[in-house]
Parts: structure tokens; C-alpha cells; sequence
């Protein structure tokens, strides 16, 4: 079978929709050994930050030495993606090979395609010996395929409302949700979040003996610096103080995110009487890299992508765009799904936008161009309709000056489809 085969294969066999519910997982992990027991590591969730806060955890496990194992999701441009050791993916070979032998045990527990992902990285990075094991949460923490991972470590980057039908309408729920993956005696990382999610979230530490580390009561994030090239903090914990940290991403939320990587790491090694070393720390997190988020990738005109897919995202990328471009001209590429509140993820754009050119991305959870072209009209904002992405790129950057900014967002979905045509 051939990996396009494949990926339609398991598809249209297997329920590409999310299916909340740890049973099905369970059975599969238990006729498969549970490797979810035996590997140790580190367990990501939040609603934003997730993934590139997974990445700073693996490349700060990889510069110590530590053989290490990701998984993550979605997937921008190639499945393989999902699971990769010391930054390389799987090998397609090795998908159909796991697949193949487990294949009757995941068809009779009716796997989902993201339970189906979730077992075969569990099963692959114990099966490759990984000293360390990653996993970034796919929906709410609870109930989601990760849950069953015997971390040392669990994160949690942040709170806002996505995804209510499945995961509640209030702070409150979506907190119960993500605590969901905190474990007996585990020491927990979290970033800034609102105080009714701290709230709910010490009381689910307090219930199962965990240890609580906060932002600005535990560790410190400061003096927060970003240009085009990297982002600059200092950083202080339990003694440990770093000055100029630099990571490779773009953004003052990365800067969050690499205090929570940094912290999560330094308590795993604890754990594991490991001896973090300060300058493998700052090289670990110089050199990491995370598709689609802030991600420029032409420069004249300067064209980034930004994976921001709901409030609390685009409401960090426009405070990012305003201190990086304050006296530059925004044109923004735009395709949401009409699932996420487009108008205010929308009218947030529209306060430093100049012009946007509007699409529809091949999700069926798509929002169609008339919705949010409403939004910008009440805007009183020029606005340019296509019904493809790629092309919607191309026409921002055709229409702009060599100086200007082109944003492309809205979407994990629309970030892929750019990188997918380069």
C-alpha cells in the first residue's frame, strides 16, 4: 500500500471525526503491551501553544543527549509528521508496518484516525527505546487518545473557549477538561491563565497529590524582546537564572512557551537525575523550529504564516504584528472554519489590516467567504474574494509593495495548504 493509499485507506475505514472517550484507547493499549505505561516524558495541553511548546521540550531532551520521541497534531504537510524521533519523521514503512500488525485490534475497538495516530506512536517510540517521550494533547485533555501516557510531567500553556460543543462553554469546563491529564504525585506546569481555570486546576492537583509550578510565583518570564529573527527573554527558576534567552520562534507567546518547555524539562531531569546544563538549554531552544507559527517565508514582500485559529490566537498574533510592524501596511490573507467565533477573531484583524483577501480552505468545517467577507465590509475595509488559498497568496503578494506585510491565518488548515503548494 502507498502512502496516499494509505492515509484514504484509513480514512474511509476508520472515523476521520474526533471520538472523546478513553475506552476504546484503553483496550487498544492493552492488547498492544501499554506502552503508555513504559515510556516516561513530558505531556502537553492547552488551547494555545501546545505544539510549539512540545517542540521546545524536544529539542531541549535532544540537546541533553536524550533519545527522544514527538507526538504531535495536526499535521501541516506530510502525516509523518505526527511522530518523529530526534526531530527525524517515521519512516512510511514503518506507519504500514505497526498499522499492519495491529490493524485487527484497532478496527474491532472501532479506532478513530486520531486514536489509530495516537497508538501507533504510543507503540513506535517504545518499540525505538526513546529516553524521552512527548505528547501533545489533540482535544481537551480529559477524555482525549493522549490521556492514557504515564508522564512525569504534564503542561498546560493555556485556557480560552474553543471547540464548546465538545469541550464546554465556560473557562471553568475547558479547565476541568485539560486538568484532565494531570497524574497522581505529578509536578504540573502551567502557563498564564485565567484565575477561575487556576482555580479548577488546583483543586484536580490537590485531589491527586500533584505539585502546582505557576508563572511569576514559581518561575519567571521578563523582559520579553522580539525582532525578526528570534525572540529574547530572561528566565529564572529554583535557583536557576538565565539572562538573553533566545528561541527561534517569533512572538511574545513563545517566550511563555519557552519558560514552560524550560521549566517542564528542568523538572523532568530532576526526575530523572539528569543534570541540565544551561548552555544546552539556550542552544536547545535557538534551534527549534515549529511549521506555520509566525513563520515568514518569503521577504520581499514579507509574507508570514500564522496558525492562529481562534480568539485567543489572533488576538496574540495582531499584538505581535503591532510591536514588530508598527509603521508597516498589513494585508491579510484569511480562511477560517465556521466553528470559531469569526467575528471577533475577524474584527480583531481589522484593527491594523489595510486590505484582505478572503478565502475558503478545503476543510468541510470551512466558513464560507460570505460570512467573513460581512465582517470586513462593517469594517469599511477593501477586500478581494477567491475560492483557493494558494491563489489568494499569490494575488496579496502581486498586489503589494515591497515593503509591505502579507499575514496569512485563520486556520491550521489554510497554513497548510500554503506550505503544501511550496
Amino acid at each position: 500500500m502507498e502512502y496516499k493509499e494509505f492515509l484514504e485507506y484509513i480514512y474511509e475505514r476508520h472515523s476521520g471525526n474526533v471520538k472523546l472517550g478513553l475506552d476504546r484507547m484503553l483496550n487498544i493499549l492493552k492488547e498492544m503491551g501499554n506502552p503508555d505505561q513504559k515510556l516516561k516524558g513530558i505531556h502537553v495541553a492547552g488551547t494555545n501553544g501546545k505544539g510549539s511548546t512540545s517542540a521546545m521540550c524536544e529539542s531541549l531532551a535532544m540537546e541533553h543527549g536524550l533519545k527522544t520521541g514527538l507526538n504531535t497534531s495536526p499535521h501541516l504537510v506530510d502525516y509523518r509528521e505526527r511522530i518523529r524521533i530526534n526531530k527525524e519523521d517515521i519512516k512510511f514503512e514503518d506507519i504500514l508496518r505497526i498499522y499492519n500488525k495491529w490493524e485487527d485490534v484497532l478496527q474491532k475497538n472501532e479506532a478513530s484516525f486520531f486514536e489509530i495516530t495516537t497508538a501507533l506512536a504510543f507503540y513506535y517510540l517504545l518499540e525505538q527505546e526513546v529516553d524521552t517521550a512527548i505528547f501533545e494533547v489533540g482535544l481537551g485533555g480529559r477524555l482525549d487518545g493522549t490521556n492514557p501516557f504515564n508522564a512525569d510531567v504534564s503542561v498546560i500553556t493555556s485556557i480560552s473557549i474553543d471547540h464548546p460543543k465538545s469541550l464546554g462553554d465556560t473557562i471553568e469546563k475547558i479547565a476541568f477538561e485539560k486538568a484532565g491529564i494531570i497524574k497522581e504525585n505529578q509536578k504540573v506546569i502551567i502557563g498564564y491563565l485565567p484565575v477561575e481555570a487556576v482555580d479548577v486546576i488546583k483543586e484536580v492537583c490537590q485531589q491527586r497529590s500533584a505539585e502546582l509550578i505557576q508563572p511569576d510565583i514559581d518561575y519567571t518570564v521578563s523582559n520579553i524582546r522580539v525582532d525578526l529573527h528570534s525572540t529574547l527573554f530572561d528566565y529564572s527558576y529554583n535557583g536557576i537564572t538565565m539572562k538573553d534567552v533566545r528561541v527561534g520562534l517569533l512572538g511574545e507567546h513563545q517566550a511563555l512557551n519557552a519558560g514552560l518547555a524550560i521549566t517542564a524539562f528542568i523538572e523532568y531531569a530532576a526526575n530523572h537525575d539528569i543534570e541540565e546544563n544551561i548552555s544546552l538549554i539556550r542552544k536547545g531552544l535557538e534551534e527549534v523550529t515549529w511549521k506555520g507559527r509566525m513563520q515568514i517565508i518569503q521577504k520581499t514582500p514579507l509574507v508570514l504564516l500564522d496558525g492562529a485559529h481562534n480568539e485567543e490566537g489572533v488576538f496574540r498574533l495582531v499584538d505581535n504584528l503591532k510591536k514588530l510592524f508598527p509603521d508597516k501596511k498589513i494585508t491579510f490573507v484569511l480562511a477560517i472554519l465556521r466553528d470559531k467565533k469569526i467575528d471577533k477573531m475577524i474584527s480583531a484583524m481589522c484593527e491594523i489590516g489595510e486590505k484582505f483577501f478572503i478565502s475558503k480552505n478545503k476543510s468541510n468545517r470551512a466558513a464560507e467567504i460570505q460570512d467573513q467577507v460581512e465582517i470586513v465590509e462593517k469594517a469599511g475595509l477593501p477586500f478581494f474574494v477567491t475560492n483557493n488559498v494558494q491563489e489568494a497568496k499569490e494575488a496579496a503578494v502581486a498586489n503589494a509593495a515591497s515593503d509591505d506585510i502579507i499575514v496569512v491565518t485563520g486556520s491550521l488548515y489554510t497554513i497548510s495548504e500554503i506550505l503544501n503548494e511550496g
